[in-house]
C-alpha cells in the first residue's frame, strides 16, 4: 500500500501482488486515470491532496475489510497524490485469490471505499479557474451495496 507523488508500473505491480504464492487463480485490477473532461467541463490538470497517516490507515482499513469478507490471498492500493495531468495514473487496485469471483468482488469493494471513504480531496484546474471536485451520489450508492 502506498500514496505517493510518483507514477507507478502496473506490471510491477502485479509482479509484486503474485511474489512467491503460486497459489492465486484470479488477479483482478483497476487503475484510475485523470480525465480530460469532467461533468461537461475541460480539465487542464488535477491535484490530489491528503491527510497523512489518516489517508494510509483508511486505506489499510478498507484492504483489512476486503481480505474479511472474501478469501484473498494479496491485496494492495497505489495512490498517487499532487498534479497530475489528462491521461496519468491515479490509482491501482490488486487484488488476488483463488477465483475470480472473490478477486472481482473484493476489487471492486476496495474502489468503491476507496472513492468515499479514504480521505483525499480533489482540485480540477480548467478554463474557468480551479473547482473542488464534490463527492458524487453514484459513489456512495455503489458504496451503499456492500
Amino acid at each position: 500500500m502506498s500514496v505517493q507523488t510518483d507514477d507507478f508500473d502496473v506490471r510491477q505491480l502485479q509482479r509484486d501482488l503474485l511474489a512467491g504464492a503460486n497459489a492465486e487463480g484470479a488477479v483482478a485490477t483497476f487503475t484510475g486515470y485523470v480525465r480530460a473532461e469532467n461533468v461537461a467541463r475541460d480539465v487542464y490538470s488535477m491535484e490530489l491532496e491528503h491527510y497523512p497517516g489518516m489517508t494510509e490507515k483508511s486505506i489499510r482499513d478498507i484492504l483489512e475489510q476486503s481480505c474479511k469478507r472474501w478469501p484473498v490471498m494479496s491485496a494492495s492500493v497505489v495512490h498517487r497524490v499532487g498534479k497530475l495531468m489528462p491521461g496519468e495514473q491515479i490509482v491501482w487496485v490488486g487484488i488476488s485469490s483463488a477465483h475470480r469471483e472473490a478477486s472481482f468482488a473484493a476489487c471492486e469493494f476496495a474502489m468503491d471505499y476507496l472513492k468515499t471513504r479514504a480521505p483525499f480531496w480533489k482540485r480540477e484546474l480548467g478554463p474557468d479557474g480551479a473547482t473542488w471536485v464534490e463527492a458524487r451520489a453514484s459513489d456512495s450508492a455503489r458504496a451503499g451495496r456492500w
